[in-house]
């Protein structure tokens, strides 16, 4: 994992529209925008206490994390059961779900391929924070319909 450090280096205002949309049957848009939504107040509430890295693999995917993925880590979020952290094991960085109940502490997977990591005593455990985004983007070679690029 790359890490980075969140910069806000200005404010886009994005419109953002009222009415949801649906992913089934098209419904008829409103032409009315909400407001404007910036990005950087949306994703990054604590500038100061947060950095974003790069997923790689497929152990998070059942948790909408995939491989490539930007994640954004806010180190002033306090880690709980069930949180999905950025967390250093024995001197490797791994993104796992922190399960913790009645003394038991586990990284725990959302892909059944791989096993929890039991956490014991032994083990040096340091949670860097806790995702509070991931940031996903659909490759748009892969949205273009054949007829659109003048292919077959």
């Amino acid at each position: 994992m790359r890490a980075f450090q969140a910069a806000i280096r200005s404010k886009i205002a994005i419109p953002i529209y009222m009415t949801a949309v649906s992913a089934g049957f098209p419904s008829p848009a409103e032409d009315y925008v909400e407001g404007k939504l910036d990005l950087n107040d949306h994703l990054i509430p604590h500038p100061s206490a947060t950095f974003m890295v790069r997923a790689v693999g497929d152990s998070m995917a059942g948790a909408g994390i995939f491989s490539g993925d930007i994640l954004v880590v806010d180190r002033s979020v306090q880690a709980c059961h069930g949180s999905i952290i950025i967390a250093i094991l024995n001197a490797e960085l791994t993104v796992k779900r922190l399960y913790r109940r009645k003394g038991i502490v586990r990284l725990e997977a959302a892909n059944p391929a791989y096993p929890a990591i039991e956490i014991s005593d032994e083990s040096d455990l340091c949670c860097w924070g806790v995702v509070t985004a991931a940031i996903h983007q659909f490759d748009t070679r892969l949205a273009r319909h054949p007829h659109d690029a003048g292919e077959g």
